[in-house]
């Protein structure tokens, strides 16, 4: 049985690759500095659109938005960590018997 071995089938969805006609220079003011620097020498980069995807909104949210999506990033599990420490604390009374030492003389 040379060939497939059904190695590849039933693995989601097929790809679909995204519409090139939607990935446009215009706008991007970093690209549409190269393309004036290569127009300047006489050249032109035809795959420069390639480059689009860096550079578009869904991509890069902006700083503020990155900012938020930093800082809760693990806040769910150190929030999850914190309760699971409080409460083994409590069950063990370990902050308790400290508060005991040293006190009563």
């Amino acid at each position: 049985m040379a060939g497939g071995h059904g190695h590849h089938e039933g693995h989601g969805e097929k790809f679909q690759a995204p519409d090139w006609k939607q990935y446009k220079i215009d706008g991007i003011k970093e690209l549409e500095e190269v393309q004036r620097k290569l127009a300047e020498k006489g050249l032109k980069d035809p795959w420069l659109r390639n480059e689009v995807w860096r550079y578009h909104p869904s991509n890069h949210p902006g700083v503020a938005k990155n900012m938020i999506n930093n800082f809760f990033k693990g806040f769910k599990w150190a929030a999850a960590a914190m309760v699971i420490t409080v409460a083994a604390d409590y069950a063990l009374g370990i902050s308790a018997s400290k508060k005991s030492h040293g006190h009563d003389h």
